[in-house]
């Protein structure tokens, strides 16, 4: 279920016109590597790894839309950032990568 959704996510990024492909490639690596992430996660905590998967998912859906909407874009990012906090010691990368995301798509938004 969560290979799914981050196909899901892939598919957004790829078929999006609203992002150019600077942001577009740079988006693909951050998911790609958030794949890696989430798959060592999701081996001891998997209800915690399809969250994470899943307000990434909707974080993409809120930032690459024709007219987006400010505020559910910040709700969004807001749940993927919560997501991860309790991960900071021991997961630094997933968090970092998280972080790196949710800020790539905020700046979408400009």
């Amino acid at each position: 279920m969560i290979d799914e959704t981050l196909a899901k996510i892939e598919a957004r990024i790829q078929g999006s016109d609203a992002l150019k492909e600077d942001k577009r490639q740079e988006l693909q690596q951050l998911i790609s590597t958030l794949k890696t992430e989430v798959a060592e996660l999701s081996k001891t905590q998997p209800e915690q790894a399809q969250s994470i998967a899943g307000f990434a998912e909707i974080s993409t859906h809120e930032a690459t839309r024709e007219q987006q909407n400010p505020n559910l874009l910040k709700l969004s990012l807001d749940g993927l950032t919560s997501s991860v906090t309790e991960f900071e010691s021991s997961h630094p990368r997933l968090v970092q990568i998280v972080n790196s995301i949710s800020n790539t798509l905020s700046n979408l938004g400009i």
